[in-house]
């Protein structure tokens, strides 16, 4: 089981919007993100800065992601997501985000 954690960055003035929307996933994206691998998923915002921590567990992130680019959901999701962050250049925020290397778990 790969341990994923990773960053984004939300703009500051979005912030309180972005978290009413994670209030209120759409039952259809939740569904989709269990079914394609994505478990323990969570994301922290750290409200002074903006910056975004996901964390998620998965057999493979690679097969997650695949499994999820092949849901329409998905691109609804990340169309209607994508305003709230900065940096993407261009990206989805699901494939601009920026992966951290773990280099401690204790087990």
């Amino acid at each position: 089981m790969e341990r994923v954690c990773f960053r984004l960055q939300v703009r500051k003035e979005k912030m309180d919007e972005y978290v009413r929307r994670h209030a209120q996933v759409w039952p259809e994206m939740l569904a989709a993100l269990s079914q394609t691998g994505w478990h323990n998923y969570s994301l922290y915002l750290d409200r002074n800065d903006g910056t975004l921590i996901g964390y998620l567990e998965t057999p493979s992130l690679a097969a997650a992601k695949a499994g999820m680019e092949k849901t329409e959901i998905n691109a609804k999701w990340q169309a209607e997501m994508a305003e709230f962050f900065v940096a993407l250049e261009g990206k989805r925020p699901d494939e601009g985000f920026l992966q951290l290397e773990e280099v401690f778990h204790l087990n």
